[in-house]
């Protein structure tokens, strides 16, 4: 992806050729009206082209961005972090250290919500366990097991 958005203006040929806000959402997996905050909200790199008559259209790497913070903000990263995310990139070179340590917090954030989604799904399997053994009728019918 291109460090700025001046570097990424798209030609009127290809304005005309990306994908309109119901096919992007579509494509994203988003609904329109989530695009459209993403773009009010400055979570996008850059306005997203628009057709002569006003109507957006969405290049491929608009797409690819929305994925990433879509990605972002599925593993729990706040808007403002997400915002403060893209101000960096949109900034360009120079800033890497800083989006590199962003990055680095939101892993440790999202490797203790694995580690805590793991530690759940042991106790469910356990109690799986616990139910299969028991209708297979080799389990202790206790109520404390229950």
């Amino acid at each position: 992806m291109p460090a700025t958005a001046a570097s990424t203006a798209p030609t009127p040929s290809t304005v005309a050729t990306g994908l309109p806000i119901a096919e992007a959402a579509t494509s994203s997996g988003l609904t329109a009206d989530t695009l459209r905050y993403y773009e009010k909200d400055g979570l996008m790199l850059r306005p997203v082209p628009r057709t002569a008559t006003g109507q957006r259209r969405y290049q491929p790497e608009d797409l690819r961005w929305i994925a990433l913070v879509t990605r972002l903000r599925a593993t729990g990263m706040p808007v403002r972090d997400v915002r403060r995310y893209a101000d960096l990139v949109r900034a360009g070179d120079g800033n890497e250290p800083a989006r590199l340590a962003l990055l680095r917090e939101h892993r440790q954030v999202v490797l203790a919500q694995l580690a805590d989604v793991t530690e759940h799904l042991g106790a469910i399997d356990a109690k799986i366990g616990i139910y299969e053994d028991r209708l297979a009728g080799v389990a202790d019918l206790s109520p404390a097991r229950s």
